[in-house]
């Protein structure tokens, strides 16, 4: 039997996403973002939450959709990886479900034009509702940390 995963709801267009909620610290609206320059185009820059600087990745950018301008609806999904916080700007944070581990299916190669390897599976929730599990490590792979480390410096 799986174990139960509670998980943040966020969409990015018309697909929904899932993140585990033990990787995630708050969510946030969309704040004033000071940009930096010489980074990955889908690095939006840094902002300053509480004291801590944090980077900035519009996860439209990073996984090639079509970017969109903020709304009241856009959010920031800050996340811990390992000694590093970063946030994920995203179209909408919705809500917080459980899905069951065995639930999770390995993702198709493609899904929404997302490639396989920033996810880690698709799960169906008791609802009936398909969740695009995100895969951090991939999503944050360590060369564009090393990139967003030096932000940080």
């Amino acid at each position: 039997m799986g174990e139960e995963i509670k998980v943040i709801v966020f969409a990015l267009g018309e697909e929904e996403y899932g993140i585990e909620v033990e990787k995630v610290k708050t969510v946030e609206r969309m704040m004033p973002i000071t940009r930096v320059p010489k980074t990955m185009p889908f690095v939006k820059g840094v902002v300053n939450l509480r004291g801590v600087v944090v980077p900035l990745i519009d996860l439209r950018g990073r996984f090639g959709l079509p970017e969109v301008e903020a709304t009241e609806a856009t959010r920031i999904i800050i996340v811990n990886s390992g000694e590093l916080e970063v946030g994920f700007i995203v179209d909408q944070a919705s809500d917080v479900t459980d899905i069951n581990s065995d639930d999770i299916e390995l993702p198709p190669e493609v899904v929404g034009g997302i490639q396989a390897k920033y996810l880690r599976g698709v799960a169906k929730t008791d609802g009936g509702r398909l969740l695009v599990m995100l895969n951090l490590s991939e999503v944050l792979n360590k060369a564009e940390l090393v990139q967003l480390e030096q932000m940080e410096a």
